[in-house]
C-alpha cells in the first residue's frame, strides 16, 4: 500500500482526498437507497389498499402477487438473455484471437524455411507484404 501511496503522489493523485470521496459517496447512496425503498413499500402499500377497494382484499393479493412474479420472471428471463450474448461475444473474440495466433506462428514457422528459396526472396517478400497489408485492413474493418 505504501508504494501504490508514493505512486499516487508522484502523479499528483491524493489518495486520502479520493477515499474520503469515495466514502462520502457511498453513505449518499446508500441513503438514497434506502428512502427509495421505504418509498416504494409505501406506493406499494397505497396501491394495494387501492386495488382491496375495488376488486377485495384476496383477489388484490392474487394480483399483486402475480404481477410481481411476472416481474420477477422478466428480469431473470432479460439476465439469462444478455448472459447468452456476453458469452457468445467471449466465444467470437476468443475464437478471433485464437485464429490469428495460429497464423502468426504458422507465418513465424515458415519464414526461415521460405527465404532460403531465391523465386520466394523475389516474389514472396512483395506478396507477403500484401497479403500482411490486406489481412489487417480486414481485421480493422471487422472491428468497426
Amino acid at each position: 500500500m505504501n508504494l501504490l501511496s508514493s505512486v499516487a503522489a508522484l502523479l499528483g493523485i491524493e489518495v486520502e482526498a479520493v477515499t474520503d470521496r469515495l466514502k462520502r459517496t457511498i453513505i449518499v447512496n446508500a441513503i438514497v437507497a434506502v428512502f427509495a425503498a421505504i418509498g416504494v413499500a409505501f406506493l406499494l402499500a397505497a396501491g394495494f389498499f387501492a386495488l382491496t377497494t375495488v376488486v377485495g382484499p384476496i383477489y388484490s393479493a392474487l394480483i399483486f402477487g402475480g404481477g410481481f412474479v411476472v416481474l420477477a420472471l422478466a428480469v431473470f428471463l432479460g439476465s439469462k438473455i444478455g448472459e447468452g450474448e456476453r458469452h457468445r461475444k467471449a466465444v467470437a473474440k476468443r475464437r478471433s484471437s485464437e485464429t490469428g495466433a495460429f497464423v502468426t506462428t504458422a507465418a513465424l514457422t515458415a519464414l526461415p524455411v521460405l527465404l532460403k528459396s531465391p523465386l520466394v526472396r523475389r516474389l514472396g517478400l512483395p506478396a507477403a507484404a500484401v497479403a500482411a497489408f490486406l489481412l489487417v485492413r480486414n481485421s480493422d474493418a471487422k472491428d468497426d
